[in-house]
């Protein structure tokens, strides 16, 4: 190549060169790099490893927080504004509790007779019978009228009272209890099963007859102790004295009715043949050392175990004088 050419070339080159400086500082005017964007607004260099953000809570979407409240302070806020603001609502829980008691007694007489309650200790109280009570016993521990002209009872609903009471079964547990009786022995029962309970003295059941039909058999199998049955004495056309609400059996299967006809013994229940030789010890027997006898004698109860003809082991009955 002759020297002409080669000295054209540079000057060529030369020229692309001066032109392409030029056009850069051009273009460049107008723009700055980030290390001068970051001084002029005082933001610190990051280097490229620390560029992305690690992941943190405030960085979730504001739905997923807000939609169960737990991590919004508006929901927060909202929610204690509500309990504060509504105090009668708090107020009117508090006065309103469930009902405290599954016997059936106990609901249908629920608070109704609460102006005339006696109550001689928390769980321990009589009152009058509610029309709710009266109907339920109708015609089951309480007879209906059959016939226009029949006789009516020779007891009203006005004289009885319901008994409420606690005791502890025989698996030593504190439960509820309910008798109906009369108004004679209403104290004095609630009394008599209070310090029962307060020896922790044990009845298997206290339950109204009307949970068996009636059926005053089938409530001695059971070993329910219960008051009031308008019946007779048994094989005999008399009213019982459970008829008027003056007699309790307690724990009868353990401590039977025994008669003694021609020469034959006469248990009931039959499945209490088992107790009926009082000279054996055994469980819930009731006899003159018993807390039981001792505290329905005090309160001037008498004793079926001490009559002559009949031995009624279960049976304390009191009457008016």
């Amino acid at each position: 190549m002759d020297r002409d050419k080669m000295i054209k070339m540079v000057v060529i080159l030369a020229a692309i060169v001066i032109i392409a400086g030029s056009l850069s500082k051009i273009m460049s005017q107008n723009s700055m790099s980030l290390t001068e964007y970051a001084k002029l607004n005082d933001l610190p260099l990051e280097s490229p490893s620390d560029s992305t953000p690690e992941p943190s809570s405030d960085s979730q979407p504001e739905s997923s927080s807000d939609s169960d409240g737990q991590n919004s302070p508006s929901a927060d806020s909202s929610a204690g504004s509500q309990e504060e603001s509504n105090p009668a609502a708090e107020s009117q829980t508090e006065a309103s509790p469930a009902p405290s008691s599954q016997l059936t007694g106990a609901s249908l007489n629920g608070n109704t007779q609460l102006e005339e309650r006696c109550t001689l200790a928390e769980g321990f109280y009589y009152e009058p019978l509610s029309d709710n009570l009266r109907r339920y016993m109708t015609g089951i521990s309480y007879p209906a009228a059959e016939k226009e002209n029949a006789a009516p009872p020779e007891i009203t609903f006005e004289e009885l009272r319901y008994v409420h009471i606690l005791h502890y079964d025989f698996e030593g547990n504190s439960t509820e209890g309910e008798l109906i009786c009369n108004e004679f022995i209403a104290q004095d029962l609630t009394e008599i099963f209070q310090e029962l309970y307060r020896n922790e003295y044990q009845l298997e059941k206290v339950l109204l007859i009307d949970e068996y039909d009636g059926d005053d058999t089938a409530s001695m199998e059971d070993n329910n102790t219960s008051c009031f049955n308008y019946r007779p004495v048994e094989g005999s056309a008399n009213l019982s004295k459970h008829a008027f609400g003056l007699a309790v059996d307690i724990n009868p299967l353990y401590n039977p009715y025994i008669t003694y006809r021609e020469g034959s013994e006469n248990i009931l229940p039959v499945s209490a043949a088992d107790y009926a030789d009082r000279t054996v010890n055994f469980p819930y027997k009731i006899d003159e050392n018993d807390l039981c006898y001792k505290l329905f004698i005090q309160h001037g109860f008498t004793w079926g175990g001490n009559w002559n003809n009949v031995k009624d082991y279960q049976h304390f009955q009191k009457i008016p004088q």
